[in-house]
């Protein structure tokens, strides 16, 4: 998992609540274990027509916000089922942090283990960059010092917790945890080796 300290990009407005995980990756998309490839079917049914020509009014097909790395969205972002792919077809298309109200708690979970920064500042910071969206605004966020900076220099902080930002800042998913103690673990099972030959 890449490590996430600084981001810099265009946010994109998404001004909907209960926006669930079948909205940002279809049920038919699920087949695959493969992350990559899975960007060019985000918010499929609502990015596409039937045919799979492009809906020019939704956000995404808008020339200012085809390569947005930032989501400001409604309340309960993520909602619905669990899968995985949600996660993966965000970071596949380009983005790497949500801002919203509330999120659902898998979908926050799968998020952080995917390297994507989920952010909830308090409703007045939401709807404040809810407007730099609109602009199409740059915002600049900083993971170590909890801060958003908007276009025009004021900053917006916000709660991250310590373990989840310990992991993105140092890109360690789960596996990358577990690898960290490779040496306690090795050492473990050769004495279990030794001990319990039988097992």
């Amino acid at each position: 998992m890449e490590k996430f300290t600084t981001l810099s990009g265009t946010a994109a407005p998404m001004a909907l609540d209960n926006i669930d995980t079948d909205m940002i990756i279809p049920k038919q998309f699920l087949k695959t274990i493969k992350r990559s490839g899975l960007g060019k079917v985000l918010f499929n049914d609502t990015r596409f027509n039937p045919d799979g020509t492009e809906k020019p009014d939704f956000v995404l097909n808008q020339p200012q916000y085809r390569n947005a790395k930032i989501l400001v969205t409604g309340g309960n972002f993520g909602c619905g089922s669990s899968r995985e792919h949600a996660p993966w077809s965000l970071a596949d298309f380009g983005i790497h942090c949500v801002i919203s109200t509330s999120f659902a708690d898998i979908f926050f979970n799968n998020c952080a283990k995917n390297g994507i920064l989920l952010i909830t500042p308090p409703q007045s910071g939401v709807d404040q960059l809810m407007k730099d969206a609109h602009q199409a605004g740059t915002l600049n966020i900083d993971l170590e010092a909890q801060t958003v900076t908007r276009p025009d220099g004021s900053v917006i902080t916000f709660d991250v917790e310590p373990f989840r930002k310990h992991n993105l800042l140092n890109g360690l998913d789960d596996i990358g945890l577990t690898l960290r103690s490779a040496g306690a673990i090795d050492a473990y099972e050769k004495k279990l080796k030794a001990e319990r030959p039988w097992l």
